[in-house]
């Protein structure tokens, strides 16, 4: 299996300039497999799926995205994805993030084990609890207005806990308690890549 994460060979290695370095320590960074950008919806899966069908059936993946978020189920889609060809094909799969990696993003993120994730220099991380837009129409007998309202309180119930498993896997291993990003993420919780570097969110920055 190819390894990614090669030490320096030599003291003069050392001396040479910062991006230099990464790209000696982290040559596959630079041309990632599957590249992702834009709005986490069908499209993005779309392009997900083509992109890991052409890429290399062998050896360490990476994949890269940008995105300002979209849909959480198809991030979880994408993350599942990811899991599968790592648990089932024994591949090292590894995560970019590049300018920005808001909401949906860090869904994705989360399917990533800490110590098989990157950032770019100046790429945030924004983490927030999902959003809910719903109109409850209630008109009705009394007693099925009752099945209806439980009916939306159960849907709500779920997604808070789908939303901190989440929130569970995206800080696993790093120095972030669940309780902060629980208290954290209703205000809309920006990290920039240094930030979560030091927290180990991430592994390093390039």
């Amino acid at each position: 299996m190819a390894t990614l994460l090669s030490p320096f060979a030599g003291s003069a290695e050392n001396d040479t300039a910062p991006e230099a370095a990464d790209a000696v320590k982290y040559p596959l960074l630079g041309s990632p497999h599957v590249n992702l950008s834009g709005t986490v919806d069908q499209m993005m899966y779309a392009s997900f799926r083509d992109q890991l069908a052409a890429a290399p059936r062998q050896g360490t993946l990476v994949v890269s995205i940008s995105t300002l978020g979209g849909d959480p189920e198809v991030a979880r889609l994408m993350g599942d994805e990811i899991r599968l060809l790592r648990d089932y094909q024994k591949r090292e799969i590894l995560f970019l993030g590049k300018v920005a990696v808001y909401s949906a993003g860090a869904t994705f993120m989360s399917a990533f084990p800490v110590d098989k994730r990157f950032l770019t220099k100046g790429t945030r991380i924004m983490v927030h609890e999902r959003i809910m837009t719903s109109t409850l129409q209630l008109s009705g007998p009394l007693k099925s207005l009752v099945g209806t309202i439980k009916a939306k309180l159960h849907e709500i119930e779920h997604s808070v806990k789908i939303e901190e498993e989440g929130f569970r896997d995206l800080v696993a291993g790093s120095k972030i308690d669940f309780d902060e990003v629980r208290e954290r993420a209703p205000s809309n919780w920006y990290i920039d890549a240094e930030e979560a570097r030091d927290l180990g969110l991430v592994l390093d920055v390039i």
